[in-house]
């Protein structure tokens, strides 16, 4: 049976678009925060034995997190068959370790929050680094759709003679296999992290790339610290201004406008996060991880 597909508030158009691309249903319910801000959720059509998936996007995680959870229960205690998020932009996958004395591992915690909720999971792109599969950590089958193959295309059809630039060495497998797509030479910035706001950035040799148009690409843009560190450094260099790409658009507070100011040739998201500058749109691969992994659930129930 095709899923039923519901959407929490900010995520209506992903959830259409999702929808159009398979032919899904989309489902009717009511969700809204009671005065002393617990989350109610109301579902308005029968789920019983049907495949509910949940489209949430978490940004601003604490604020989604739980009427996300208990939305899915619900369904869950509804009757459903089986209840799949579809989480564009996961959360809490930062802290991967203990970082100082007194911490905790907390992207592990909350994988076992969300997969006690679900029978699968499809996320676009996480913040893979010492947890270097989602498995590692989630009880559940997932899938994690890539954003290169729709980043290369933009690029290809909107930047002449791109250069790739990625924010750090940690960014190198995925910057090349974006810039083998475009067919396209690429580099890697020096970043050093001293806080939230506090990136120093240093760009390597150049000079054979000069005619080049620089393309910055990076996860997730939250404060935008590393790209505009990095735009002020491709302008002391001599390039030309930088289009900044992400694939996350949280741009928390100020960072778009800060961005902007730093003197870009444009700024580009994929449609992760419902935002502004969304150009690249991510429904038709999610939906075919949705069908698949649904499968895949199915699978190992039989």
């Amino acid at each position: 049976m095709k899923p039923i597909v519901f959407a929490m508030p900010g995520n209506e158009a992903m959830a259409d678009q999702i929808c159009r691309a398979r032919g899904w249903e989309a489902g009717r319910w009511e969700t809204r925060r009671f005065p002393d801000g617990e989350s109610y959720v109301r579902f308005l059509c029968d789920v019983q034995g049907r495949e509910v998936a949940i489209v949430c996007s978490l940004a601003d995680p604490d604020a989604r997190a739980i009427a996300l959870y208990l939305a899915a229960c619900v369904a869950r205690e509804l009757g459903a068959q089986r209840v799949g998020l579809v989480v564009p932009y996961l959360a809490y996958m930062r802290q991967d370790i203990a970082f100082h004395p007194g911490e905790g591992i907390t992207a592990v915690h909350f994988a076992r929050l969300l997969s006690s909720a679900c029978d699968w999971l499809v996320t676009v792109d996480p913040h893979l680094h010492r947890i270097h599969r989602l498995d590692q950590v989630y009880s559940v089958p997932t899938c994690v759709v890539r954003a290169s193959p729709r980043i290369a295309a933009w690029i290809a059809a909107n930047v002449p003679l791109p250069l790739l630039v990625g924010p750090d060495a940690e960014s190198e497998q995925w910057v090349a296999e974006v810039a083998a797509e475009v067919k396209c030479p690429f580099t890697l910035l020096q970043k050093t992290r001293n806080g939230d706001r506090d990136v120093q950035v240093s760009v390597p040799v150049i000079d054979a790339w000069r005619e080049r148009t620089p393309v910055l690409v990076d996860d997730i843009a939250s404060t935008a610290m590393t790209m505009i560190a990095a735009v002020a450094r491709l302008h002391e260099a001599g390039l030309n201004d930088p289009w900044c790409i992400a694939v996350h658009p949280l741009f928390a507070g100020d960072a778009l406008a800060a961005l902007r100011a730093a003197g870009v040739a444009g700024i580009v998201s994929s449609n992760t996060i419902a935002h502004e500058s969304n150009r690249i749109d991510m429904s038709e691969p999610i939906a075919d991880a949705m069908a698949a992994l649904s499968g895949a659930a199915d699978a190992l129930r039989s």
